[in-house]
């Protein structure tokens, strides 16, 4: 049986489980996607976009701490109970120290970043709410990170979590996302079992072709300092909308 989005209780995503897995050191594939990612940005004038949304935010810091020199403000977009808790405990409160690796790498490759990791963040406001009942043209940008292919196993729900990341930017707004290779059903910790959507470059482009102008699609290979998920490693995007 194909496992849908709705079909998932995403209030008990393993938050603590999922960060100590992927993000407690910065690792080679996040360093990468950070590069590709920062190139982008610094074609953006600073502080030059109204309001980003990051969609379907996790606990993941760093498309934040990117976002956070274009940006006047930024949406992290996010369904899950744990998630939410987690980035507003870190926006409100003090972020773990290790992300602060992220935001160096992050202000090295782009120096219009805020200069502390509680500066960068300063511009985000959590928003506990489903990407998909975003309305239409709402933002200057949108940044999705494992999100479309990771929240379904149904190719047919990937295009319209696409799609719906596509529409939330006004016309000629800006997008750059980053997805799992490959992705299949996979586990967090000991024993959560979660969805995957298997995407590869011509897929994500197959997608994106007829809503965006200017695309990019490129990837990274299979990371192997992280978690085996059973991915070959990261499509990353960039572009804008139609």
């Amino acid at each position: 049986m194909i496992t849908h989005n709705d079909d998932v209780d995403w209030d008990r995503w393993p938050v603590a489980d999922y960060l100590a897995e992927n993000y407690r050191d910065l690792h080679p594939a996040d360093a990468a996607v950070i590069a590709h990612h920062s190139a982008f940005y610094r074609r953006l004038a600073p502080r030059s976009l109204g309001c980003s949304v990051e969609f379907g935010a996790g606990p993941n810091l760093y498309p934040l701490i990117l976002a956070s020199a274009a940006s006047r403000r930024i949406d992290a977009v996010e369904a899950g109970a744990g998630n939410v808790a987690y980035l507003e405990r870190q926006i409100l409160d003090e972020p773990d120290a290790s992300w602060l690796p992220f935001h160096a790498l992050c202000r090295r490759l782009n120096p219009g970043l805020p200069a502390t990791l509680a500066g960068a963040l300063a511009q985000v406001n959590v928003v506990h709410a489903d990407v998909r009942a975003l309305p239409p043209g709402g933002y200057d940008l949108a940044s999705m990170h494992f999100v479309a292919e990771g929240a379904t196993e149904d190719r047919a729900e990937f295009a319209d979590f696409c799609r719906a990341f596509v529409r939330c930017v006004v016309p000629g707004g800006y997008l750059v996302a980053a997805f799992m290779e490959n992705m299949p059903t996979y586990r967090v910790g000991p024993a959560s079992r979660w969805p995957g959507c298997p995407v590869n470059p011509d897929i994500v482009r197959e997608v994106f072709t007829p809503l965006t102008r200017e695309l990019s699609v490129t990837r990274i290979d299979a990371d192997p300092t992280l978690p085996d998920y059973g991915d070959t490693g990261m499509v990353l995007l960039e572009g804008r909308t139609r």
